[in-house]
């Protein structure tokens, strides 16, 4: 992939156009993320949702992110893709794979990839339920390099109340 390729659009995302078979033969493990939109989220029946983003610096922290996986995990290829727009339930919001020699480096070098962005991409959400209500979801915080290792299976995101404004500030909770 080639520093060209937008990562950030309002097409649907194709896991199968960035899989690169074929392209790295020293390389035995692929690992693939696709995050999909869900039908529900904290007890509330969800019916779409709406991600906006900032995109000329989602664009380059994209890119930052493949860069910095590569040299940090010692992986050959990583490629992130991220959607924004409306998008319906069981749509893929987020994509990201990773080819290494092993598969260990693979999935660990996909996680901390997914990780950042959810982190500390300027990317927001506003999910849409079905008894008409929306609300925007607070990001993660943006963390240190110190953090990186923390298993964030845990976390859940916090609603904002909808008050026709976009949260343009990530908020720590």
């Amino acid at each position: 992939m080639t520093d060209a390729m937008q990562r950030m659009g309002t097409a649907p995302l194709d896991p199968n156009a960035l899989l690169a078979l074929g392209q790295f033969p020293d390389c035995g493990g692929l690992a693939l993320f696709a995050g999909a939109v869900r039908n529900h989220h904290e007890g509330k029946s969800v019916d779409r949702l709406i991600y906006s983003a900032y995109l000329p610096v989602c664009e380059k922290l994209l890119a930052d992110i493949e860069a910095q996986a590569k040299a940090r995990y010692g992986v050959t290829y990583v490629a992130l893709r991220h959607r924004v727009g409306e998008l319906a339930i069981g749509e893929l919001a987020i994509v990201c794979v990773v080819q290494a020699p092993h598969r260990a480096e693979a999935f660990a070098a996909c996680r901390w990839a997914v990780d950042q962005v959810k982190h500390g991409a300027p990317i927001w959400k506003e999910e849409f339920y079905t008894d008409g209500s929306s609300q925007f979801v607070e990001g993660c915080c943006l963390h240190s390099d110190a953090d990186d290792e923390h298993d964030h299976a845990h976390e859940h995101h916090h609603h904002k109340k909808h008050h026709h404004k976009k949260n343009h500030n990530k908020e720590c909770v």
